[in-house]
């Protein structure tokens, strides 16, 4: 029965470094099941979620630090299993952008777990506005909506909270 990792490695960023940590999952018989990479200031990060059986995890999870080291990366490990299927009635893409300030993320993310509405994923970055010289901040975030949800009364609440917070948005059932 396959067993599942989350691989996360972070350190100065430079060419190879996916390289080699693809190479070690490949050497120790393990399965990319998902992952995501970012460049955040000069810091790369890298995050896996591995599958393979019990010898193939306990191997992974041995060499790392060692290759880890090596590559002056910080690794972490976490065992896992296959999430669940949840009944879900809609993903929805829900995007923001406006003026960055301190705790926008967290309002939109309490309105959301208020409503018991799943972040998928999610992307934030702040851009310098080429005509207005003002930090911007853009969201995009995939959510789902669990089985009942009041899709109308969501928007509206949401739509509410951009308002407030001096926001532009959009919030569309994904296709």
């Amino acid at each position: 029965m396959p067993q599942q990792l989350v691989v996360t490695a972070i350190g100065a960023d430079r060419t190879g470094l996916v390289s080699r940590l693809a190479r070690l999952v490949t050497d120790c018989n393990c399965n990319i099941v998902d992952s995501r990479m970012a460049i955040f200031g000069n810091e790369f990060t890298f995050i896996m979620l591995l599958s393979g059986d019990t010898v193939a995890i306990s191997r992974i999870e041995h060499l790392l630090p060692g290759l880890g080291y090596e590559l002056d990366l910080l690794t972490m490990t976490k065992r896992t299993s296959a999430k669940p299927t949840a009944t879900v009635s809609a993903h929805y893409v829900l995007e923001y952008r406006g003026k960055d300030k301190v705790g926008t993320l967290g309002a939109i993310a309490s309105l959301l777990a208020h409503h018991q509405i799943y972040i998928g994923a999610l992307r934030t970055e702040t851009l310098t506005d080429a005509q207005t010289q003002q930090l911007v901040n853009h969201c995009t975030m995939t959510v789902q909506l669990p089985e009942g949800t009041q899709v109308d009364q969501i928007k509206q609440e949401l739509f509410a909270l951009l308002d407030q917070l001096q926001l532009t948005g959009r919030f569309e059932a994904q296709s």
